[in-house]
């Protein structure tokens, strides 16, 4: 029988968070785009290149790997707020990833707003952590970095006993 494993890795990304104050900036951006963006929040969309995530009514968050560029925006419609320095994204993955994230946070995973393809705005341990699952076992964290160790620390201490793997 095969070894089931959980694994976690940290890695640096793009996010440029985007705030609109009229539906003018929402059409020109996916107009920008390429498509539509997330109506509601916690859809995802992906959009050239970039993972478009509606953080709130009036909010996106385009998450990237740092090759795309962002989209120019009129200052008279919204604004453009880089926010990759401040946070890292966790990757985790494998068969125990709910098992291993139940450990550390309450999230009810057969919800439909938790489902593959979703965010979840949560909280570890009172810091504002961005969950987006990704596949039925693979999600990713988009945690402040100042927070980056102490919760993939914390994760790990959960992950102990499905055989952590990491790679940093």
């Amino acid at each position: 029988m095969a070894e089931t494993r959980f694994h976690m890795s940290t890695e640096p990304c793009a996010i440029v968070q985007l705030d609109g104050w009229s539906a003018a900036f929402e059409t020109g951006l996916s107009h920008q785009l390429g498509g539509a963006l997330p109506a509601a929040c916690g859809e995802t969309a992906v959009l050239c290149r970039w993972l478009a995530i509606r953080i709130a009514p009036r909010r996106i968050w385009l998450v990237g790997d740092g090759t795309s560029t962002p989209p120019p925006i009129d200052t008279e419609l919204g604004c453009s707020v880089s926010l990759g320095e401040s946070r890292v994204r966790l990757r985790l993955g494998g068969t125990h990833i709910f098992d291993v994230l139940g450990a550390c946070v309450a999230v009810n995973w057969d919800a439909p707003h938790a489902a593959p393809g979703r965010a979840v705005q949560t909280g570890f341990h009172h810091v504002p952590v961005l969950l987006l699952r990704r596949a039925a076992s693979a999600c990713d964290l988009l945690v402040p970095r100042s927070f980056a160790r102490s919760l993939a620390d914390w994760v790990a201490d959960a992950a102990a006993p499905y055989r952590l793997e990491t790679a940093e």
